[in-house]
């Protein structure tokens, strides 16, 4: 019997296996707005499968966003733009998810495909906000302004907003990025955070405004419905943030009502040398469910049918985020089910080639 095709339920809401879709930005919307590609790339993991569909990081402002072409909400022209692709997504038994996101000092930068270089005002740049004045690049030395109190607030409201702007959307999952070098991981770092108030300096300080932010999206995101958090559980770097911190934060996170932690490592600085390899990440979310005792998925290098039930059967995570292998084949679940020897329903439309 395979674990892997089995039901996850988190408060009140059953995803169908545990087999979830890894936000991955497209760069391709329009002043933040999801386009036709969003519901066929989107669309179609959802009917190839997947017991959860998330959106790419969607920023909660114009100015958290990673490019100028990345997703937003925060507006309701962006909520109404994602109820088609919602709706469809639910049409196939799939849930629907958002990644709310700011990307701090990593924001305003170019396409990857053209280097994905900062790009300032007179390119459809901004400047960029950070915890402190440090860039995130030695070779591109672009200073982030340094966030006010005021900024500080103003972020916690923009959180908050998305969040609400998400359930007109028709989501049913909020994750909070808190991962990859971007804003709210920014804060947690030492390698980032210089700040010497309240927002800075001992680890309990560094987690502060994250944790706000968690608390502003539990409160208002529905109760029977789950909210995640992606971490970044290692910095990869001597000084950084690690795993001990990481335990802590999500001690914190549990207590606050998050109802499950999306394991990813690294991002903060491009000098970190990750041992990249086949579930170089899974330990860490294997780390966070026994020690915290709550519910995780693991991320990175997942490929393999086989490897992904492991995961799951042997109880080393909850689920499993892919991304590159959904880019490559958006069947991958109903490829992995037939691996796995699961009668898996195909959607109707396909079952002739089943």
């Amino acid at each position: 019997m395979s674990i892997l095709f089995t039901p996850l339920t988190l408060r009140e809401l059953v995803f169908k296996n545990r087999v979830f879709v890894s936000p991955m930005c497209m760069y391709s919307s329009r002043e933040g707005l999801p386009t036709d590609w969003h519901m066929v790339h989107l669309g179609s993991r959802a009917v190839g499968g997947a017991g959860l569909v998330m959106v790419e990081a969607t920023a909660v402002t114009p100015q958290g966003r990673i490019s100028p072409d990345d997703s937003g909400i925060w507006s309701a022209e962006h909520a109404a733009a994602y109820l088609p692709i919602t709706r469809f997504i639910k049409e196939q038994g799939a849930v629907p998810g958002v990644q709310l996101a700011h990307a701090g000092r990593k924001a305003s930068t170019d396409l990857p495909w053209r280097g994905g270089r900062p790009v300032d005002v007179n390119h459809r740049g901004w400047q960029t906000i950070a915890p402190s004045p440090v860039p995130f690049s030695k070779e591109e030395p672009v200073i982030p302004r340094e966030a006010t109190q005021q900024d500080l607030e103003a972020l916690l409201g923009q959180f908050a907003q998305a969040a609400r702007r998400s359930i007109e959307a028709g989501f049913e999952v909020a994750e909070i990025h808190m991962a990859h070098g971007y804003l709210l991981h920014q804060f947690l770092s030492p390698l980032s955070n210089r700040r010497g108030d309240e927002f800075g300096g001992s680890l309990e300080n560094r987690c502060r405004f994250p944790l706000r932010v968690a608390k502003a999206v539990r409160d208002i995101w529905p109760e029977h419905l789950p909210v995640f958090v992606r971490v970044s559980a290692s910095d990869w770097m001597e000084g950084g943030w690690d795993l001990e911190q990481t335990l802590h934060l999500c001690k914190a996170l549990k207590d606050i009502g998050i109802d499950l932690i999306d394991c990813s490592t690294g991002g903060m600085v491009p000098e970190a040398m990750p041992p990249f390899g086949p579930g170089f990440q899974t330990p860490f979310a294997t780390a966070i469910k026994k020690e915290v005792g709550i519910p995780t998925g693991a991320v990175g290098f997942i490929t393999d049918p086989a490897q992904a039930e492991q995961i799951v059967a042997t109880g080393l995570a909850d689920s499993v985020f892919l991304a590159r292998a959904l880019l490559r084949d958006p069947y991958w679940p109903l490829h992995a089910a037939k691996a796995l020897g699961v009668d898996l329903p195909w959607p109707a439309q396909y079952e002739r080639a089943k």
